[in-house]
């Protein structure tokens, strides 16, 4: 069960902001990293200005 949900949220992108994160202090150090929130909010806006990236 615990792999089930491990594989779940991964394919929902639960890892997806520590991804970035650790993105963020591998290749810019001294860039300010945005909360999680601001994080998400970025990426729902990014992706309503680019449709084109989504099956629905």
């Amino acid at each position: 069960m615990r792999a089930l949900g491990w594989w779940i949220n991964s394919v929902l992108g639960g890892q997806d902001y520590q991804r970035y994160v650790a993105h963020l202090r591998r290749t810019h150090p001294g860039c300010e990293i945005p909360t999680e929130r601001e994080y998400w909010r970025t990426r729902h806006a990014d992706a309503d200005r680019n449709p084109s990236n989504r099956c629905c």
